[in-house]
């Protein structure tokens, strides 16, 4: 099924164009017969039609289709800073259900063709791939690319991987498996009935560790060079909205803020004050410019939006933004969607 979005980021695109490269085959080929020039890859706010990042697939794998796990290597070659403001959203989950409910919703952005599904049933999870809608001779390709997600950005941004238990592809299987084994950890079952990967449903609810740190500190200075385009602080106000986006999915409070910053409550609230400001009016600040993200870029529920911006529950969350919009979260992303996109989210 074609993605519903007529225009999509192309990080996919960006990725895959990047592997042919190294493969010697030029951008200007991989990109021939859709409205992207190669030098529109080098732009992070350049968008293509679903229609054109299949023509791309179609090039790609008619030079190099026969490479055993071509799908896997597109997965793993994004990183954080091309899954902004994904990355957010994901490095904010608290257990594996959260990043897997989130991730779904990533990987099926991502693809732009077939349907991803969850279902769980005696003891274990699966991710399910549907590829009834895509041409036969690249449901290999995506296939591939929306299984191996998961796993590749769960070890990316958490430094740990999915404990799966199997993985099966409905298409053939190729004679060498380490690129699969690599990314799953497990050697598939070709030529099953569905595409999925399977894992134990008792992990499910465990929390996750600490975000990796190389993937948190990237996201982190996303956050604030999104809200220094916004509004420049310096001084103690600087620091404390530094403090605010340090850990994503997790908002300190002022005492924890101070702490950090070898000061008293107290005292941050007079330094704050004495630059025009307040911890309540920096927290505002940081909330609300990181919900106007996810609302517009991803399609996180407000439930799952609330979370990450540290509301014990969604209603709370709904007052504060209308508040700060005059409108509640979905209303604004359904009328804004598109007007707040900038360079840097994507």
């Amino acid at each position: 099924m074609v993605d519903p979005d007529p225009l999509r980021s192309t990080a996919g695109v960006r990725a895959l164009v990047r592997i042919a490269g190294e493969r010697g085959m030029a951008p200007a080929e991989c990109l021939a017969g859709t409205t992207l020039a190669p030098a529109d890859l080098g732009d992070p706010a350049a968008e293509i039609t679903a229609q054109d990042e299949l023509l791309v697939v179609q090039t790609v794998l008619g030079r190099f289709g026969d490479e055993p796990g071509l799908g896997l290597a597109a997965a793993v070659r994004r990183d954080v800073r091309s899954r902004w403001p994904w990355g957010l959203a994901l490095l904010g989950s608290r257990t594996l259900r959260e990043l897997i409910e989130v991730g779904s919703r990533y990987i099926g952005r991502t693809v732009p063709f077939g349907r991803l599904a969850i279902e769980e049933a005696d003891g274990e999870a699966r991710l399910v791939f549907d590829d009834a809608d895509i041409p036969p001779e690249m449901r290999a390709f995506f296939a591939e690319a929306a299984l191996a997600g998961l796993p590749a950005f769960d070890r990316e941004l958490f430094a740990v991987g999915v404990p799966v238990r199997r993985v099966g592809f409905r298409h053939a299987g190729p004679r060498d498996l380490e690129r699969y084994r690599d990314v799953f950890g497990v050697a598939p079952v070709f030529g099953a009935p569905t595409s999925a990967v399977v894992f134990d449903r008792g992990v499910l609810d465990r929390p996750l560790p600490p975000a990796n740190a190389a993937a948190r500190d990237n996201c982190g200075q996303l956050c604030r060079d999104l809200l220094d385009r916004r509004r420049s602080r310096t001084g103690v106000a600087a620091s404390v909205r530094d403090r605010l986006v340090r850990t994503p999915g997790e908002i300190p409070d002022q005492a924890t803020v101070a702490l950090g910053l070898f000061m008293s409550s107290r005292t941050l609230s007079r330094r704050l004050n004495e630059e025009g400001t307040s911890f309540r009016a920096l927290l505002d600040e940081v909330r609300q410019t990181m919900s106007e993200v996810l609302l517009a870029h991803t399609d996180m529920t407000t439930e799952q939006v609330a979370a990450r911006l540290g509301y014990a529950e969604a209603a709370s969350f709904i007052r504060a933004f209308r508040r700060w919009q005059g409108c509640p979260p979905q209303t604004f992303r359904t009328r804004g969607r598109r007007s707040h996109r900038s360079p840097e989210l994507v």
